[in-house]
């Protein structure tokens, strides 16, 4: 069996704190044994406010404390995509910001971002196209546009990574594939996300063809999973604030151990390409939402977030795939 290089456990910090306080978050993670987070939310005593509006003085005082957590960021975790591809009302109430303004002042502001916290990832989406439209029908436009926000990240010496989500044009594992065939670009790269799959009413067989779709692509992946109430067919416009039945990534539909048996000799490959990057290796990024899930995020809390972790451990111990959690050691160098 091919040497497989441990994966780097990482989440969503704001999920695990329940008014999203910096020490709220930099608490639960130090003591889940994370050594990094990925920045969504996060409330430095200015009220909650999303990343991409932290002042200076928020991200020095940002810097300050999860050095003192002993946490570096693993990615950005950015709403760019997460708008309108055309202003057209079609019912939803996705904003429509003009793509060249959006490009200069958002997505460069992403990669500020990044740069100031030494964080070479970026997660963003593939925009939104109108409602009851074919998404096949707008891959080009988005391709497009991509391409030109991987030019910009791969200015700052970033990646950009496309994740897999319902709605968006890049709804699909092999949509994705083709949205990253057209940009042609190694700045960007695509997140695997097994229960964004789900929810769009795939089975673990599916979501499984997907996850080989991305392979030649993928750069990280989430990790969540979802029980379907109700299994039976494709949904074609998810309601998100209608979803509650995440689960840790050990039970569910996604087929995680499947998905992780492959993974298991696919690491080789995926750690070549991420280090080649310039990131620490590769992330699985936890993502729980085991008390709810929306458009813009989720929430688990500590509890949640500590049986989500173990959940997905569960999984690669069983598989084989080496990860790193802090121990004794690593604290009595503290």
């Amino acid at each position: 069996m091919t040497h497989c290089p441990p994966v780097l456990l990482t989440g969503f910090a704001d999920e695990a704190a329940n008014d999203k306080l910096v020490l709220q978050q930099f608490c639960a993670f130090a003591a889940l044994g994370l050594r990094y987070y990925s920045l969504r939310f996060i409330d430095v005593g200015n009220g909650v406010k999303n990343v991409m509006l932290l002042t200076d003085e928020e991200i020095a005082t940002v810097k300050e404390l999860q050095t003192e957590y002993g946490l570096q960021v693993s990615s950005i975790g950015s709403p760019i995509g997460k708008v309108k591809l055309q202003d057209v009302d079609d019912g939803t109430s996705n904003k429509y910001i003009p793509f060249e303004e959006y490009l200069e002042k958002d997505v460069r502001r992403a990669c500020e971002l990044a740069n100031a916290f030494e964080s070479k990832l970026i997660r963003g989406f593939s925009f939104y196209h109108p409602k009851h439209t074919r998404p096949e029908d707008h891959v080009a436009q988005v391709s497009d546009q991509l391409g030109k926000v991987a030019e910009m990240c791969d200015s700052y010496g970033l990646t950009f990574g496309l994740e897999v989500e319902a709605n968006l044009v890049g709804q699909t594992g092999q949509l994705l594939a083709e949205i990253h065939k057209q940009v042609n670009h190694p700045a960007m790269l695509t997140i695997f996300d097994a229960a964004n799959i789900v929810t769009q009413g795939f089975t673990a067989e599916e979501t499984f063809a997907q996850y080989l779709a991305m392979k030649p692509s993928m750069g990280w992946l989430h990790i969540k999973d979802y029980a379907d109430p109700t299994p039976g067919g494709r949904i074609t416009h998810v309601d998100e604030a209608a979803l509650k039945n995440f689960v840790p990534a050990d039970r569910g539909d996604s087929g995680h151990e499947a998905i992780f048996r492959d993974l298991l000799e696919f690491m080789p490959e995926l750690h070549e390409r991420m280090v080649a990057r310039g990131a620490a290796g590769v992330f699985l990024d936890m993502e729980p939402h085991v008390k709810g899930g929306g458009q813009f995020g989720g929430f688990s809390g500590p509890d949640g977030f500590g049986v989500a972790l173990r959940g997905c451990c569960n999984v690669l111990d069983y598989v084989g795939i080496p990860y790193d959690l802090r121990g004794f050691a690593d604290i009595k160098k503290s």
